[in-house]
């Protein structure tokens, strides 16, 4: 929409998400998950990467800790526990922010409900204030 303003997407699986790829056949994770879970891979069936470049204002704030470690195991790189730090990046985000939190927990802890005010308020992360309070 023309009036769309500024985004903030929180440990999004713009990239998909190898959980998905490792455990989608499993029908317990069918179960909880549903079809739109199945969708969420890194494979050709990807609904995430079949979605364009971001073309709007938007900043993506990705978690580095896990809660669930068997997950994490599945997942290359840093990751919340369901999504990599690098699967959460979008083309054409204008800024990101990684944040020592999980993904299930990432939405509820103040810091990181500061940094997406400030991004809506400015345009941009604050980097400066991430130092030890996030």
């Amino acid at each position: 929409p023309t009036n769309l303003g500024r985004v903030v997407m929180l440990s999004p699986p713009n990239q998909g998400s190898e959980v998905v790829d490792k455990l989608g056949s499993w029908a317990a994770f069918d179960w909880v998950n549903g079809p739109a879970g199945q969708q969420l891979g890194t494979g050709k069936n990807s609904l995430p990467l079949s979605l364009p470049a971001a073309d709007f204002d938007l900043g993506v704030i990705a978690g580095n800790q896990s809660v669930n470690l068997m997950l994490s195991r599945l997942i290359p790189g840093e990751d919340d526990g369901k999504v990599s730090v690098e699967r959460a990046k979008l083309q054409g985000m204008k800024d990101f922010l990684v944040v020592p939190h999980s993904h299930p927990f990432i939405m509820s802890r103040d810091p990181v409900m500061k940094q997406t005010l400030y991004y809506l308020k400015k345009g941009q992360f604050d980097k400066a204030s991430t130092k030890g309070d996030i």
